[in-house]
């Protein structure tokens, strides 16, 4: 065949397409269970991170199966409720996006090397450049929060992206989620600007006004579904 010709040149290129897209849709299918357990893995250590376990390597596992003793999916009446998705595989992006009468909502239940118990529930928001997203695992008694997790996929570096930071995450133990049996989502402020009546409240991060405002409202949306859950822990 006539190397110059245009037949030869739409045929080359056929070839090689189709040689460049099966060694790629074999990489993507080799690969797939790799990255699925290294995405598992890793919201494993950010369930723990919201107790304050750190988890490393290949030690996550470990780690989660050790201290989350039980999962499992509420209500907005916070009735344990069966289904076919297990808490884990659960699309918080996807639930917190639905009417709060409609969401299943994942429970982690955790116990700490002192025999507390802690409950960690996720959450899901948008931050000023992107999501972001976080876990707060409160007390036994579920009245006062425990610890907390936040995660961003692209907020400005020194500013909102301080919200991962133990700085900022610090400032939500020991938080009141009821105050006089009513329940109050933490709301997140502009330092030195009055929260919300009868509302526990943290400091935002400085100069990341529109990212702390994500926080809160995340906390408001994905948080105050649980309000029935939280409040049957202390009956």
């Amino acid at each position: 065949m006539n190397k110059q010709s245009n037949t030869y040149t739409l045929l080359y290129i056929i070839v090689l397409v189709a040689v460049v897209g099966t060694a790629l849709a074999f990489t993507s299918i080799s690969l797939k269970e790799r990255q699925q357990n290294n995405a598992a893995a890793d919201k494993m250590r950010q369930i723990l991170a919201s107790v304050n376990i750190e988890a490393n390597g290949n030690s996550i596992a470990q780690e989660y199966e050790k201290y989350i003793i039980s999962s499992f999916i509420v209500n907005d009446k916070g009735e344990r409720i069966d289904n076919e998705v297990d808490a884990f595989d659960l699309s918080v992006e996807a639930q917190s996006k639905t009417e709060a009468a409609q969401r299943l909502l994942p429970v982690y239940q955790c116990k700490l090397d002192d025999g507390e118990i802690k409950y960690i529930l996720p959450m899901y928001g948008a931050g000023l450049w992107g999501p972001i997203w976080g876990y707060i695992s409160v007390n036994s008694d579920g009245r006062t929060i425990y610890g907390a997790y936040f995660a961003h996929q692209g907020e400005t570096p020194g500013l909102g992206a301080e919200i991962e930071k133990p700085a900022f995450t610090s400032r939500f133990a020991g938080k009141k989620l009821f105050e006089n049996n009513k329940f109050y989502p933490v709301a997140v402020v502009k330092a030195g600007q009055p929260a919300p009546e009868g509302a526990d409240y943290v400091d935002g991060v400085s100069g990341g006004t529109i990212t702390s405002k994500g926080v809160g409202a995340m906390i408001d949306n994905c948080i105050s579904p649980y309000s029935s859950f939280l409040e049957s822990l202390d009956r």
